[in-house]
């Protein structure tokens, strides 16, 4: 999956923060409102992601055959701090998501070559090809719900993460960023793969 976006977390296991963990939900506020601000501001939070995410770059790949290098950073950044967010409500890592980088959770974009090497015509359709994507990672997220309610027990009692846990939890962050990436972001058009990895 060299065309991909790879998504790389670095879950802590042993000694976690109990009393963040007891209170994530509450913790988390102030960062959903900054990601709100930006990504469901609109009536339709599908209309601004659209229309931040997808359609500037898709006019640029279509009409020029370019993806504009700042929008690519515009979208790179977005992606990486939601990712931190996630990971940090997953209860993946006890670092509070910082609007900064974080080497400790990281999101890799292949290099598009300044969009040549995407197909011009494609992004006018990838959404709807992604249709079945959308229905499995639906599934994925159900799953990590359930797994991430059971972990949240275990971590708060224990102080410790389960391996299972985490491993569901990352690999639908990963699912989703492909899927993101293939569909939105448009930085590949190399089908996603069906599989949490």
């Amino acid at each position: 999956m060299a065309n991909q976006i790879e998504t790389n977390i670095e879950i802590s296991h042993e000694n976690r923060n109990k009393a963040t963990v007891l209170f994530r939900i509450f913790l988390s506020i102030p960062v959903v409102i900054f990601l709100w601000l930006f990504t469901e501001a609109a009536e339709e939070a599908s209309t601004l992601n659209l229309l931040v995410f997808t359609l500037p770059v898709a006019a640029a790949l279509v009409v020029r055959h370019v993806y504009p290098s700042w929008l690519l950073s515009f979208n790179h950044a977005i992606l990486e701090f939601e990712t931190r967010f996630v990971a940090y409500l997953l209860l993946l890592t006890d670092d509070y998501p910082s609007f900064e980088r974080n080497p400790k959770v990281s999101v890799i974009l292949p290099d598009v070559e300044g969009g040549k090497r995407l197909d011009r015509w494609l992004p006018l359709f990838k959404w709807l090809l992604a249709i079945p994507l959308y229905i499995v990672g639906a599934i994925y997220v159900v799953l990590t719900i359930f797994t991430t309610f059971f972990a949240w027990i275990i971590t708060a009692v224990s102080g410790r993460y389960p391996d299972w846990a985490g491993n569901i939890a990352l690999g639908t962050i990963k699912y989703w960023n492909r899927v993101f990436g293939y569909a939105f972001v448009l930085v590949t058009d190399e089908y996603p793969s069906f599989k949490l990895d």
